[in-house]
């Protein structure tokens, strides 16, 4: 069945057998893998960095700072996520876990070299299972804006209305309309524009933490941090710092005047970082 793309963007596939050439084109969307990511690829030669963007967000995020790394010599892929941008949503509900396994398939087809794996949000999550499962396809991981820990005090903080709903639907009692009705009234903006599937893995993706995994990695990790970010707040990152003790290097860089969206608003300090990880490139 044939995929509906953004009329604004070509599509091309890419060979799955090698990592080769990715031209120097703008706004195209390639096919990795089995054909079920899309990405844009920025600048010549095998892509040394692959970009993996936030919840509802899709690889247009990071188009401004692939552009800059491509100035600076070094190729790079910013991918469509299963469900965001181009990227058809998964068969199966699943969070990270299950994200970061269709990712490793389309590191594996791109060539497995280790890349640098910069994820922001949602992707920082997906990008911290790979790390710690598969090391061996990652040279550096660079996380901003990534909700990787539970929260001090973090608890069901649904208001009680919801959760009589949800209990009463749960034994019965309640139709599925009423249900909706409820999730649309007292769920997040994310929760109320996801359906289907996507909605299930947002559900996955929400009661995930990823302390186990943090203590894994053994790759390089750079954290980059808005300030200003009300959504996943700085203490995330520092408690994730305490708790990647086998990593070889851990930075925490602290971006003044910037919020959540790092890849938008301060494209300069990943582009820096990942500079700075290939020896200045």
């Amino acid at each position: 069945m044939p995929l509906t793309l953004p009329s604004t963007r070509d599509v091309v596939s890419l060979n799955p057998e090698r990592r080769g050439s990715l031209g120097n084109l703008t706004g195209v969307l390639r096919a990795y893998g089995d054909g079920k990511i899309f990405g844009e690829a920025f600048g010549d030669g095998p892509a040394d960095v692959v970009w993996l963007h936030g919840w509802a967000r899709s690889s247009t995020d990071f188009a401004v700072a692939g552009a800059q790394l491509a100035a600076a010599g070094v190729s790079s892929v910013a991918l469509d996520l299963p469900g965001s941008g181009a990227s058809p949503p998964p068969t199966i509900a699943g969070g990270a876990v299950l994200y970061a396994g269709l990712v490793r398939e389309t590191l594996t087809a791109m060539g497995g070299a280790p890349v640098v794996l910069v994820g922001h949000s949602f992707g920082g999550r997906v990008a911290t299972v790979l790390a710690a499962d598969h090391p061996e396809l990652i040279a550096t991981l660079v996380l901003t804006g990534a909700p990787l820990v539970r929260r001090a005090g973090a608890t069901d903080r649904a208001p009680r209305g919801y959760r009589w709903v949800r209990a009463a639907h749960r034994r019965g009692w309640i139709s599925e309309a009423r249900m909706e009705a409820a999730r649309q009234k007292y769920g997040s903006l994310d929760y109320r524009r996801a359906s289907g599937v996507m909605r299930d893995v947002l559900v996955a993706s929400v009661n995930e933490s990823y302390e186990e995994q943090l203590g894994r990695i053994v790759a390089p990790v750079d954290l980059v941090w808005g300030r200003d970010d009300h959504d996943v707040p700085v203490a995330v990152a520092e408690r994730a710092r305490e708790l990647l003790t086998r990593s070889r290097d851990v930075t925490l860089e602290v971006l003044a005047d910037t919020g959540h969206l790092v890849p938008s608003e301060r494209p300069d300090a990943l582009v820096a970082r990942v500079l700075s990880r290939r020896g200045g490139a």
